[in-house]
């Protein structure tokens, strides 16, 4: 059994659906896929169908005006001199007219139900297209998260690789210069170097002793007291 027999058909029983070609919200829905040509028929179908019954309640309200005119006509002429002949050709008028909203009625009771018949089988169609491209772009979505989940774990990977590396040229840096001197980065042509700013950096003078003046001035100063003491 089908999808549409066993899910689609089940879900639109019983229920109330609008007018297809009618509701602004199909066109949007539709907007951008492309209708097969079954669904164009049965669109063009629907169409021409509404028009129909709406040409028929529009002729059936004319025809109704038309009859009661008639009706005031034959009222009319009742007195008048040969008032019996229009009499008779009001009426066999007014009976072809009732013969007219008969058919349309009777074309009326049909309508409808062609009507939501042919709605259905477009509702129909449109439920199955949507389930295949809801179906494709699902499959997409989840080709395209399991992507953006293996780019994820490689960048991690990648990133872990990367720092790996700088702090090993950063320590080989440290020790060839140490070795070698500042002069290493041009020896081995390093264009990437993390730890340059730190290598080109002059290293800080030691702190300079300054001599102990206070000492001797204080050493010197007994000696002058003990003079003049003296």
């Amino acid at each position: 059994m089908s999808r549409t027999d066993e899910v689609f058909k089940p879900a639109l029983t019983g229920k109330r659906l609008p007018i297809i070609s009618l509701d602004n919200k199909w066109y949007k829905l539709m907007a951008g896929i492309e209708r097969t040509p079954e669904m164009l028929a049965l669109e063009e179908e629907l169409k021409n169908l509404l028009k129909r019954q709406g040409k028929i309640n529009t002729d059936t309200k004319e025809l109704r005006a038309k009859k009661a005119k008639l009706m005031e006509e034959i009222v009319g002429v009742m007195d008048e001199e040969g008032g019996k002949q229009k009499q008779e050709s009001y009426s066999a008028q007014i009976n072809a007219i009732n013969t007219q909203i008969e058919e349309y009625q009777d074309e009326l009771l049909d309508l409808p139900r062609e009507i939501d018949r042919v709605n259905s089988e477009l509702m129909l169609r449109t439920m199955e297209i949507c389930y295949e491209i809801i179906q494709e772009n699902t499959d997409k979505i989840n080709e395209i998260a399991t992507w953006i989940a293996n780019i994820r774990i490689e960048l991690k990977k990648n990133v872990v690789r990367k720092q790996e590396a700088e702090l090993k040229n950063q320590q080989m840096y440290s020790y060839m210069h140490d070795i070698f001197g500042a002069e290493v980065i041009n020896i081995f042509d390093m264009k990437y170097n993390p730890g340059e700013a730190m290598l080109k950096a002059p290293a800080p003078k030691p702190a300079e002793e300054k001599p102990a003046e206070s000492g001797s001035t204080a050493a010197e100063k007994p000696k002058e007291e003990t003079a003049k003491e003296d």
